[in-house]
C-alpha cells in the first residue's frame, strides 16, 4: 500500500510538473525569486516543514532600479513547532510579516499575517505527513498623495480624486493543504506538494470604498523534491504555479548542494548553487551556503521579457537569511525520527 500511495504521489507530482511547464506568466500577488525562503507566502500548510523546533526566515527584494522607483520589498516569517500527543503528530505556529514599497508615489503594503498548520502523521516507519494549515490577518495600503499627478492637477481643479483617505485596511486569509514523505531509506530524501488557496474571502480593497471592487482568490500549486547524488552531493528542485483571475505565474529550478567537511551527516558547510527560471520573464541564478544554524541566499533576475530593452536586462535583487534552532527541552524534534523535513 505504501509503495501504491508512492507511486501516485511521484505520478502526481510529475504531471503537475508538466502543467506548469506550458502554462505563460502574468500575475497580481507581489512574488519572490527566492519562494522557496519564504514558505508561508506560498502555503500555510508548508509552515514547519524542516529539521528543527523553530525557523526564523527573512527575504529583502530590490526590484527595477534601472526603470522606475525601486520596488522594496521585504519578508520576516517565523515558525515554532511541538509534538502533539502521543503519537507522531506535530503542530506548528508561524507569524508571516511582509512589507512591500513601489514607484513614485510610494504606493505601500503592510501584512501582519499569523498561521497555524497540523501535521497529521501517515506512516510509524517513515516520515509521512498530511498537513492542513490556515493564515490570516491584518492589512494595510496606502501611498503618499502629495506625489500624485493627474491632468486634473494641471488645470487647477486638484488631484481629481474623491477618496477621502490615501489608506485602507482589510483582513485576509488562506488555507493550504500538502503532503510530503520520504522517497528512499536516507530520511533526507523527499518529497512534498502542496496546494493553497489565498485570499478566500474576498476582501474588498478599494480606495473608493467601491463593494464590487474585491481582491480575487489565488490558487498555488506547490511541489519539492530533494534526493541524494552521492555521499557529499544532492539536488533540490522546486516549483510553483500561481493563478488568480485571469492571470498566472510559473516559476521553478534545481540547486544543487555540496558538503564540506568530515562529518557527511553534519557538515561544516553545504554550498548550493542553481538556475530557476519564472517562465517568459526572468532568468534567476541562485547561490546560498549554509553554515548551521545560518543559511544565507543571493539571487539576481535577469530580465528576459519584453522590457528587457528598456531595463537592459536587468530585475531584481534578492537576499534572504534563515536560521533553524532545536530547544532544550524534553520533546525537542532533534532526536525524533518522524518529523516533517526538507
Amino acid at each position: 500500500m505504501l509503495k501504491k500511495l508512492f507511486n501516485r504521489t511521484i505520478q502526481t507530482f510529475t504531471l503537475a510538473a508538466t502543467m506548469l511547464s506550458f502554462v505563460p506568466v502574468c500575475g497580481q500577488d507581489i512574488h519572490f525569486s527566492q519562494f522557496f525562503e519564504a514558505p508561508l507566502l506560498r502555503n500555510p500548510s508548508l509552515a514547519g516543514i524542516f529539521t528543527g523546533d523553530y525557523r526564523v526566515q527573512a527575504v529583502y527584494r530590490d526590484q527595477w532600479n534601472s526603470v522606475t522607483d525601486a520596488y522594496k520589498t521585504g519578508s520576516l516569517n517565523g515558525e515554532y513547532k511541538k509534538p502533539i500527543g502521543k503519537g507522531d503528530d506535530y503542530l506548528t505556529m508561524g507569524l508571516q510579516l511582509f512589507y512591500d514599497k513601489a514607484g513614485t508615489v510610494g504606493w505601500t503594503s503592510t501584512q501582519v499575517m499569523p498561521a497555524l498548520n497540523y501535521h497529521k502523521s501517515l506512516s510509524t516507519e517513515r516520515n509521512m505527513y498530511v498537513s492542513l494549515g490556515f493564515m490570516g490577518g491584518w492589512v494595510q495600503q496606502y501611498f503618499d498623495r502629495t506625489r500624485m499627478t493627474t491632468n486634473s492637477q494641471y488645470d487647477g481643479l486638484g488631484d481629481g480624486e474623491s477618496f477621502n483617505e490615501a489608506k485602507y485596511t482589510y483582513i485576509d486569509g488562506s488555507v493550504g493543504m500538502s503532503f510530503n514523505t520520504n522517497i528512499s531509506e536516507d530520511p533526507n530524501d523527499n518529497l512534498f506538494i502542496g496546494l493553497a488557496y489565498h485570499h478566500f474571502n474576498r476582501p474588498k480593497n478599494s480606495f473608493y470604498r467601491n463593494p464590487a471592487m474585491e481582491l480575487n482568490p489565488k490558487w498555488v500549486l506547490s511541489g519539492g523534491l530533494k534526493f541524494g547524488l552521492t555521499e557529499y552531493s544532492y539536488l533540490t528542485i522546486q516549483a510553483d504555479h500561481s493563478r488568480q483571475g485571469s492571470f498566472n505565474e510559473s516559476i521553478g529550478g534545481a540547486l544543487y548542494g555540496l558538503k564540506l567537511g568530515q562529518d557527511v551527516d553534519n557538515p561544516d558547510y553545504v554550498i548550493h548553487g542553481g538556475l530557476f527560471t519564472r517562465l517568459n520573464d526572468a532568468l534567476i541564478p541562485v547561490v546560498k551556503i549554509d553554515y548551521k544554524p545560518f543559511s544565507i541566499a543571493i539571487s539576481y533576475d535577469v530580465n528576459i521579457s519584453k522590457l528587457k530593452t528598456s531595463s537592459y536586462g536587468r530585475g531584481g535583487f534578492e537576499l534572504s537569511v534563515s536560521f533553524i534552532g532545536f530547544l532544550d527541552r524534553e520533546h525537542s524534534t532533534i532526536n525524533a525520527l518522524h518529523c516533517p523535513r526538507f
